[in-house]
């Protein structure tokens, strides 16, 4: 099999610095960063070290309004509906906090959660006395709808959590068919969408989520420390905030009483790292330019070549199953340990990540084979980076 690179993904790959120092296929933990974004974010840190914090996010006003705008427009959100957090994980918590559960609620979850997810679903159901339901897989990979449906009737939950696409696979979720479920039944959705962020066209309303949460580092190629909350205006509208609050999202207004911000900002920190921020919003205007479709396209040729490739060696396999499968390709060898493997591979000049089990203890392949190796590409890989990493994979065993 033969993969092509045009003369603009090899242009886009010149503006990746990382791009020549190693085979990089750990996009689904950080991706490397392009020229644009690693210019916002000195810049702002250049400019605090001239005139001061503070004084440099008021000099950049505008600018850091405009992240709202990028951000909002790679998930097909307003920037009234975007919250931008310290990262994903904050996020996540700050949406599950919002909600006023009595003890007795149950949570539904769609089918696998990160194992950062299920830590937080864990904790406030043994702190509030709630019920945490998983629905039935279908044989093909994902929520059974049919069986998620059923359950929503039965047991009424307060939320239903789904993630877009597997942290240690590439199964991409229907999200959308469980958000046309919930909003028949009137039942607020949480969707995790770290994975999906800046590799796909995403749209939260034809999704129909509540909450959409998601990190700056991985496909949407920005720094580390960023994240983003979409809310809906349903949310909105039903007055949730998160547990703690501070002076950005409620005014103080006596010893004893504050009064919530009104809009979606009462979901943030007055506490930001800016420069940051700024990089975030660069990496999301750097996919628009792009365009997301055309990044889908180009991540399923890649997708496709690297399982191929892959499934021709002898002593390893891919573990994933169900359909669709993303850029998230998840690689068990019949012989060694996991990590020593994926050090020996860094070592080699090849980055991947090591996926045991417990960091998706809910995923049935990953149980069956204990460890896997993920292999996540992105659009700036070449051929030769392909190569290097086959080679590497036969040598290492």
């Amino acid at each position: 099999m033969t993969l092509e690179m045009s003369d603009d993904w090899l242009r886009l790959r010149a503006q990746t610095p990382g791009a020549e120092k190693a085979a990089y296929f750990n996009n689904a933990g950080a991706a490397l960063m392009p020229k644009p974004v690693i210019e916002a974010v000195k810049a702002h840190l250049d400019l605090e070290a001239e005139i001061g914090g503070y004084e440099a996010a008021r000099d950049q006003a505008a600018a850091i309004d405009e992240v709202y705008c990028s951000v909002g427009a790679v998930i097909g959100a307003p920037p009234e509906n975007i919250a931008l957090t310290a990262n994903a994980t904050d996020a996540y918590a700050r949406a599950l906090s919002s909600i006023p559960f009595e003890k007795g609620d149950v949570i539904l979850a769609a089918w696998s959660e990160y194992a950062s997810n299920q830590i937080q679903l864990i904790s406030l159901a043994r702190r509030l006395g709630l019920e945490i339901l998983r629905a039935p897989q279908r044989a093909a990979g994902g929520a059974d709808l049919d069986a998620l449906d059923a359950l929503i009737k039965l047991r009424k939950p307060r939320l239903v959590v789904a993630v877009h696409m597997n942290t240690s696979s590439g199964f991409i979720e229907d999200v959308a068919g469980i958000g046309a479920l919930c909003r028949r039944h009137d039942t607020l959705y949480l969707v995790d969408g770290c994975q999906s962020l800046g590799q796909m066209p995403i749209d939260v309303e034809a999704i129909g989520c509540d909450f959409f949460s998601a990190t700056s580092r991985k496909f949407i190629r920005g720094p580390r420390g960023a994240g983003v909350l979409y809310v809906s205006d349903h949310a909105l509208e039903m007055g949730l905030e998160p547990l703690f609050l501070d002076l950005r999202g409620a005014v103080l207004l006596n010893e004893t009483e504050y009064q919530p911000v009104e809009s979606v900002r009462r979901f943030e920190d007055w506490e930001f790292s800016y420069a940051v921020l700024l990089g975030f919003g660069a990496a999301a205007r750097y996919a628009l330019d792009i365009g997301l479709d055309r990044i889908e396209r180009r991540l399923g040729e890649l997708n496709r070549h690297i399982r191929g490739r892959i499934a021709d060696l002898d002593g390893w396999r891919v573990i994933d199953q169900g359909e669709p499968l993303g850029p998230i390709i998840p690689v068990h060898a019949t012989s060694g340990d996991g990590e020593h493997l994926h050090n020996v591979l860094l070592k080699a000049g090849v980055n991947t990540n090591y996926t045991p089990h417990a960091w998706a203890p809910m995923d049935d392949d990953l149980r069956e084979a204990g460890w896997a190796i993920r292999v996540s590409p992105h659009y700036y890989n070449s051929p030769a980076d392909i190569d290097r990493l086959v080679f590497a994979l036969e040598e290492v065993l």
